[in-house]
């Protein structure tokens, strides 16, 4: 008798409907209420820091809960299977970035060149390129389920890619938007990179370090990380509604724009994790740590990719409006993935002779 295929919890099966919903009230209530949204976007952590405080507090109730769940004492099991880590890192730090700038660079200023003012695609080129050097965290979890990837594994290659990003992200977009001729102030990417990864980071590693040492495991994972997941939830959506009433005369005025962000994050996704998978199929890696490996080296971090893009161009930036469609595609391309990688199990499996 054949298992019941695995499922997404409701919340994460429908995103993708909850984005478009987000979208449509952000729009009206950027349309109906334009005193309003206009004095929210100008509420800011000091004046020219370009961090709007209401999207700010929300994004770090977003990201602080997803750092509780990574373990960096799993660091320890790279020993076990460093084939599978070396390629997802591969493709994750010398393959992506670089791709999507590519990606990005030919479909924003070159393809749809002829619809997309030289400034816009330049922006829209950075915060593609944004979107692309934050590795997903959180959702790489949901996708090893969905595949029956290895569970620790999964939280090795999330915690070493995180420790990574620390020391990698600031420079690869710093490069990379600096090529597309974008200038990123340095001083404002590395305070985003302190206030979004390394201070979430620090906290979510001391308070998971101090609640397991006193409460234990179970009672962690059971009764305190799930009080958090409709926090998450709920900053999720207001913060995408606050961006998108903050883009509400971009998206009315240019929505076409949407389809055309959307054509270089699809083709990524795929290049990559179809990358990942046939290396690791080369080299022999075992299924349950090829498929994650596979679906971690093709999300986004999308929630600090948004910060970031906010923190240094606005809220009604181009730049964040590209992070934002991330989002919104990323969810239903990931899940069919998730099914290539199910579906061509046996086929991965006679290269390893089982």
């Amino acid at each position: 008798m054949n298992a019941e295929p695995k499922r997404l919890a409701f919340f994460e099966r429908y995103l993708s409907l909850w984005v478009f919903l987000c979208m449509i009230a952000g729009v009206a209530l950027g349309k109906l209420l334009p005193g309003l949204t206009a004095a929210l976007s100008k509420v800011e952590f000091g004046q020219g820091s370009q961090v709007n405080v209401p999207i700010g507090v929300l994004l770090w109730l977003m990201i602080y809960p997803m750092m509780l769940k990574v373990d960096f004492s799993a660091i320890g099991g790279i020993a076990r299977k460093p084939k599978g880590l070396l390629v997802t890192l591969f493709v994750n730090w010398l393959i992506k970035p670089f791709g999507m700038a590519l990606l990005a660079w030919v479909f924003m200023q070159h393809v749809f060149a002829a619809w997309i003012d030289p400034e816009t695609a330049r922006n829209y080129t950075a915060g593609l390129i944004i979107l692309a050097a934050a590795p997903c965290t959180a959702m790489v979890f949901v996708w090893s389920y969905l595949t029956d990837g290895d569970p620790a594994y999964t939280l090795v290659q999330v915690a070493v890619n995180d420790l990574i990003m620390l020391v990698a992200f600031a420079p690869i977009v710093m490069f990379l938007c600096g090529v597309a001729n974008v200038a990123v102030p340095a001083k404002v990417l590395i305070t985003s990179v302190v206030v979004f990864i390394v201070i979430p980071l620090t906290a979510g590693w001391l308070t998971r370090t101090a609640l397991l040492k006193s409460h234990g495991k179970d009672w962690f994972e059971q009764k305190f990380l799930p009080k958090f997941h409709p926090v998450m939830i709920g900053a999720l959506l207001l913060t995408l509604v606050l961006i998108f009433a903050f883009q509400a005369k971009n998206l009315t005025s240019r929505w076409v724009a949407v389809l055309f962000i959307a054509v270089p994050i699809i083709i990524q996704v795929y290049f990559n994790s179809g990358l990942t998978y046939l290396l690791m199929r080369l080299l022999r890696v075992e299924h349950n740590v090829a498929s994650p490996g596979a679906l971690i080296g093709a999300s986004n971090f999308f929630e600090l990719a948004v910060a970031v893009a906010i923190t240094l161009f606005g809220a009604d930036s181009p730049a964040a409006l590209a992070t934002v469609v991330g989002v919104l595609v990323e969810v239903p391309v990931m899940l069919s993935v998730c099914k290539v990688c199910n579906q061509t199990r046996p086929w991965y499996q006679r290269a390893l002779g089982a």
